[in-house]
């Protein structure tokens, strides 16, 4: 990977170094911090926080998408998301990035001063999706999502996901050097699969994009550790975003940003520190 990604003012430097993207949920019932970044206040305090700890992104999401979650209007995610989005961009200096489905939601958020769009549907839930893309001339994250968890080669079916959902946003314009994947652990995959999914993250790398990893506190992990509850997951979290780093991920979404920051500096001194210092 040669080059960094332009967000509006800012370059991700994924050809560099790991990035470590921090997640802002202003929900009250997602799985693991539902309920405690609702204020525009509290978002900003815990944002400037995460920035302080080494976050290189800020990911701001206004609905839950743990398995069974209540689904919200775009209207009342509209309320949760841009009054922070608006607070955010005005005082912390680093991207902004939306996790939303809905087009409309994305389109206003953008304008407001997101500057990455996080898709957990793959551009695949809004038909409108795809062309606000396009159009935010911003860099997106598609995510490896479906209804159901009926695969006949899973990682061969994973990846052949992944390219419809690659077809899709460069049929609507959105250019290459914008394209981020997700491989979607924890989303239409039982425990299994997404171990097997993170043995294979190297074939996902091979398609040639960055691929971002969202595996924080998620319950495969739980039930690795003998079904550990969420606030013991932090370990099981620490090896996964270290053994995707090896596998070549080049960004990890988390809750925990100062343990994490110190894993990605550590596997990208191990991986790639001892050669920059040769050349």
């Amino acid at each position: 990977m040669r080059q960094g990604i332009q967000a509006g003012p800012y370059e991700l430097p994924v050809h560099r170094r790991t990035l470590v993207m921090g997640i802002l949920n202003v929900t009250p019932d997602s799985f693991s911090d539902g309920g405690h970044y609702q204020s525009v206040e509290q978002a900003l305090m815990h944002a400037r926080q995460m920035v302080e700890e080494g976050a290189d992104i800020i990911d701001i999401g206004g609905e839950s998408t743990r398995p069974g979650h209540e689904p919200v209007s775009m209207e009342e995610e509209l309320e949760r998301v841009i009054p922070v989005i608006e607070r955010l961009s005005r005082e912390i200096d680093v991207p902004l990035s939306i996790d939303t489905y809905k087009a409309e939601v994305a389109r206003q958020a953008v304008a407001a001063g997101a500057h990455i769009i996080n898709d957990v549907w793959g551009a695949k839930a809004d038909p409108l999706m795809p062309k606000v893309m396009a159009e935010a001339n911003v860099p997106v994250v598609l995510t490896h999502n479906r209804h159901n968890k009926n695969y006949t080669s899973f990682v061969d079916d994973v990846l052949q996901d992944m390219r419809e959902c690659i077809n899709l946003v460069r049929e609507a314009g959105v250019k290459d050097n914008h394209i981020i994947l997700d491989p979607g652990i924890g989303f239409a995959k039982t425990y299994e699969h997404n171990l097997e999914m993170m043995y294979h993250m190297d074939k996902l790398v091979a398609l040639g994009f960055p691929v971002l990893l969202g595996t924080s506190r998620k319950s495969f992990i739980g039930k690795a550790l003998g079904n550990v509850p969420v606030t013991e997951r932090m370990e099981g979290t620490a090896a996964t975003v270290a053994f995707g780093i090896e596998r070549g991920c080049r960004i990890v979404r988390v809750h925990d940003v100062q343990p994490m920051v110190r894993i990605c500096r550590m596997m990208d001194a191990m991986l790639y520190g001892w050669r920059q210092e040769k050349e």
